[in-house]
């Protein structure tokens, strides 16, 4: 475990520090506007440090720090030091899959338009990036009617400047034919930034000079070449209108929306530019470190502008929530800008509405991410395989059952069984519980209750031939998992062990804060790793068993809250019910009614009506339900 630095010997300046581990790898590296007061929280007792980060001081054997003059020096520093040291302890960012941009290659002599992924090249000029590479392929399609510049190779473009022939595109008039001679460079360099104007959103003036070039062609009687500009602009249109207009012309802004969970967010970013979403971007962050939600947003920033912006800096970003410090990212993106950059929170209007749809867009992508990895089988094997070998269970678990209890305040109290087998939710096992023992709050009873009718049942087929059981609870599970914590294990171990079951059945508890596992017989938590099968295979049924419950306790709420005072009347069906009411003219006027007038109703038996009397009459009956 690190040790604490002599006394005076850190500095109160802002600065990077960074752990290492006994080997001398760098295992997390942070910032501070104050070294010394921020390294002070790591030294106090380990009993009151946030889990993850009493790992990572455990873990570690030094501690160093470099102090810098600023707090944005510091910022970029630490993301030097993560981006060079990859710190097992730092948040990482996953699936960030390659987007495609289009690119304008300002590098080449004759710059050419092209869709392109992976590393990008300083000094080209990159747009988007963009959802789909066809979103780009069908505008730039459109485009080079109006701005006729070379998509080709520069490999074509040699072959064909020494045939001093042009190629395909040149006939069909979506190419200027710079290989062959027939634009004069200027001309050219003209048409490549009238292209990248148009991109970046200054559509009217494009629109407004065509339209002036093709009347001007019209009173000339120069038709042939007005008909030409009549197709270029009627291109040019439905490239606009390809390019959704979310905010007035003159707004630049990047929309951050995120969605996740204790482990992992998914993160999506919308680029609006002169009010169109000229590009979107996605990645999904592990929360590797403690991370609350401002600070979350602290390292989506990060990872968004420290990259090579393709579209340009905005005059605003819009956050879910402010990070802890929005200052420091607003002065650190005004430098990058060199104009004024704010960051803040939407709170009504056409931006609070886009960044719902952006967080809408993230919260997809985050299931996608779950959704993928559950419904590969390779990935289910590896889950399957790692929880034998983490839990140390005799065989991989094929059957496994997870239980959860719902409630609220005591009332409607319910436990949920979900059952998966193969990896795979097996819902014709799935079963619900009405707690019919426990008074009160105590999730401890209520999940021994569940646990006991359970394996109770199952003790009364296991003897009975296969051919004969009912198969309600006819299999044991290979691994039993019960949402919560060290109590609802010792539960759940209580069940078992009283049943004569410890032995035959594997049980754990998975903890939700910090998703723990705990095991039998041993105080410390097991801690799979975070990017393992089996500790996403744990999440889906532990939240799986938990929607499970929480559906059953509303039906059971809802079913109570609209009880009506002639449920539960001996002969009183749904039928004679509803008649009883709509001809009295309520459940109201039913209880106002004597019996001699329920009687006289002719389709009412007299017993029955002498039922509705005195259960709605009987002494201390609630006079609130209705």
């Amino acid at each position: 475990m690190v040790q604490r630095p002599p006394a005076g010997t850190i500095p109160d300046t802002p600065g990077s520090y960074q752990f290492k581990d006994a080997e001398g790898r760098v295992i997390y590296v942070g910032k501070a506007k104050s070294l010394r007061s921020r390294l002070s929280n790591y030294f106090q007792n380990p009993r009151n440090l946030p889990l993850r980060t009493r790992q990572m001081v455990e873990t570690a054997e030094t501690v160093e720090w470099m102090q810098v003059g600023n707090e944005v020096e510091a910022l970029m520093l630490e993301y030097a030091l993560i981006q060079r040291h990859k710190p097992r302890f730092n948040v990482r960012y996953m699936d960030d899959k390659s987007y495609p941009f289009l690119c304008v290659t300002l590098l080449d002599d004759w710059p050419r338009a092209m869709v392109m992924r992976g590393k990008r090249k300083k000094g080209n000029r990159y747009f988007g990036p963009y959802g789909q590479a066809y979103a780009i392929r069908d505008t730039l399609d459109l485009l080079l009617r109006t701005f006729p510049i070379r998509t080709c190779t520069d490999g074509k473009y040699t072959r064909h400047e020494k045939l001093g022939k042009p190629c395909l595109l040149f006939h069909i008039e979506k190419c200027a034919g710079p290989c062959v001679g027939e634009i004069e460079k200027d001309a050219y360099d003209e048409l490549v930034q009238e292209l990248i104007s148009f991109l970046e959103g200054d559509t009217d003036e494009v629109i407004q000079r065509l339209e002036e070039q093709m009347a001007s062609a019209s009173a000339a009687l120069e038709f042939e070449l007005a008909a030409h500009l009549r197709d270029r602009l009627s291109a040019v249109r439905k490239a606009v209108e390809k390019q959704q207009m979310v905010f007035n012309r003159n707004e630049d802004a990047d929309v951050i929306g995120l969605f996740g969970d204790e482990l992992e967010a998914a993160v999506q970013v919308f680029f609006v530019r002169k009010g169109r979403v000229m590009g979107r971007r996605g990645f999904v962050v592990d929360k590797a470190e403690e991370l609350d939600g401002p600070e979350l947003v602290s390292r989506i920033l990060e990872r968004l502008y420290f990259d090579d912006n393709p579209v340009g800096w905005p005059k605003e970003v819009l956050v879910p929530e402010l990070p802890h410090d929005p200052g420091l990212y607003e002065e650190w993106l005004t430098e990058l800008r060199e104009s004024k950059v704010t960051v803040r929170v939407p709170q009504r209007g056409d931006k609070r509405q886009l960044q719902a749809t952006v967080t809408q867009n993230a919260e997809e992508t985050f299931k996608r991410h779950r959704m993928k990895r559950a419904a590969d089988h390779n990935s289910r094997a590896r889950a399957l395989n790692e929880l034998q070998e983490f839990l140390g269970l005799p065989v991989a678990p094929l059957r496994i059952e997870c239980y959860d209890m719902s409630h609220i305040q005591g009332s409607d109290y319910v436990g949920s069984m979900v059952v998966v087998e193969d990896g795979l939710p097996k819902k014709s096992d799935y079963r619900r519980f009405k707690i019919k023992s426990v008074d009160g709050n105590d999730d401890f009873a209520a999940m021994e209750e569940v646990l006991t009718r359970r394996f109770t049942a199952y003790l009364a087929e296991r003897d009975v031939p296969v051919e004969q059981r009912e198969g309600r609870f006819s299999y044991p599970p290979q691994l039993l998992v019960v949402d919560g914590g060290k109590g609802q294990l010792s539960s759940a171990v209580k069940v078992l062990d009283d049943l004569g079951l410890s032995d035959e059945i594997p049980v754990v508890s998975l903890a939700k804060q910090f998703e723990e596992v705990f095991v039998p017989g041993k105080s410390e938590s097991i801690r799979l790793p975070r990017q393992s099968e089996a500790l996403y295979m744990l999440q889906r049924i532990r939240d799986e068993s938990h929607r499970f419950a929480i559906t059953f306790h509303r039906q059971l709420r809802d079913k109570r809250m609209t009880k009506s005072a002639l449920d539960d009347i001996p002969g009183l069906g749904p039928a004679r019910k509803k008649r009883l009411a709509k001809e009295l003219g309520g459940v109201n006027a039913v209880k106002a009614a004597d019996l001699e007038s329920l009687k006289k109703l002719p389709w009412l038996p007299d017993g029955v009506a002498e039922n509705v009397f005195h259960a709605l009459h009987r002494p201390g009956r609630s006079a609130r339900r209705s």
